[in-house]
């Protein structure tokens, strides 16, 4: 019962509060959200390259340096380091498969790499440090972004709810929720993006994501433009990792 007397007299303490204000405005507030990693000790960034697997359709290794130093050019203080990408699933394949060495060439790679259990014999080159030591010093020890994606095609079926418009007897037109089977395929986008310092050859951050996306059976999306879509998801996240960002919003004042 105090609890609730309590509650009643906040509730008409307001409800005078506003009463008695003769207008209310909205102001403009921006949050700053501090980066996830501190960064001041690197004044370039270098994309090496990325052990990539699933579809064949998308060069997911070129995509993804291709897009993040793009991102990066715009939206980092860094300055982007343009260098070859790296061909990791060569390096860090296990000894006994024979794998082709064109630097370019992802494919037969992403024919061996069809689930996260099939890179977990490719992740120890993300360890090595004295790999990752000299890397640095060839490009003035710059903070070096590396990692895993994983990019796979991806069906479903079941039944899903959709709008569809109808109209009554009185031909009055409405939008009503109906449920019905559908056999959707899409993609499941999976990367990992690994921070290492190009001074020590060790790791100092790493986070993992994962995206979907689904379309109608009927519908033929490219792998390459669901492949944006779905990076399109994970940029802000990633960028927030290197750089403060900052979040637009409104504040009510009353007068």
């Amino acid at each position: 019962m105090t609890a609730r007397r309590a509650a009643t007299a906040v509730s008409l303490g307001l409800a005078l509060g506003l009463g008695a204000c003769t207008s209310f405005y909205e102001i403009p507030i921006t949050t700053p959200i501090q980066p996830k990693l501190d960064v001041s000790a690197f004044r370039r960034v270098l994309v090496a390259g990325f052990i990539t697997g699933g579809s064949e359709d998308v060069d997911a290794n070129l995509e993804t340096v291709r897009l993040l130093r793009s991102q990066l050019r715009t939206k980092s203080d860094l300055t982007v380091i343009e260098a070859d990408v790296l061909n990791l699933a060569d390096k860090a394949a296990p000894a006994s498969e024979t794998v082709k060495t064109e630097p370019s060439d992802q494919q037969e790679a992403d024919r061996r790499i069809r689930n996260q259990r099939d890179l977990e014999p490719f992740e120890h080159v993300f360890a090595d440090v004295a790999f990752w030591k000299k890397l640095g010093e060839e490009y003035q020890e710059p903070l070096i972004v590396t990692g895993t994606v994983l990019f796979t095609p991806h069906s479903r079926s079941g039944m899903v709810e959709r709008a569809q418009e109808v109209v009554d007897a009185f031909g009055r037109r409405r939008v009503v929720p109906v449920r019905t089977y559908m056999e959707r395929k899409g993609f499941i986008l999976n990367p990992k993006f690994i921070f290492i310092d190009g001074r020590t050859g060790t790791t100092l951050y790493s986070e993992s994501f994962r995206e979907e996306v689904l379309y109608s059976a009927q519908q033929n999306t490219p792998a390459l433009s669901s492949y944006f879509e779905l990076m399109d998801r994970l940029i802000p996240s990633f960028l927030s990792t290197l750089s403060a960002q900052k979040i637009r919003g409104t504040r009510v004042l009353l007068k």
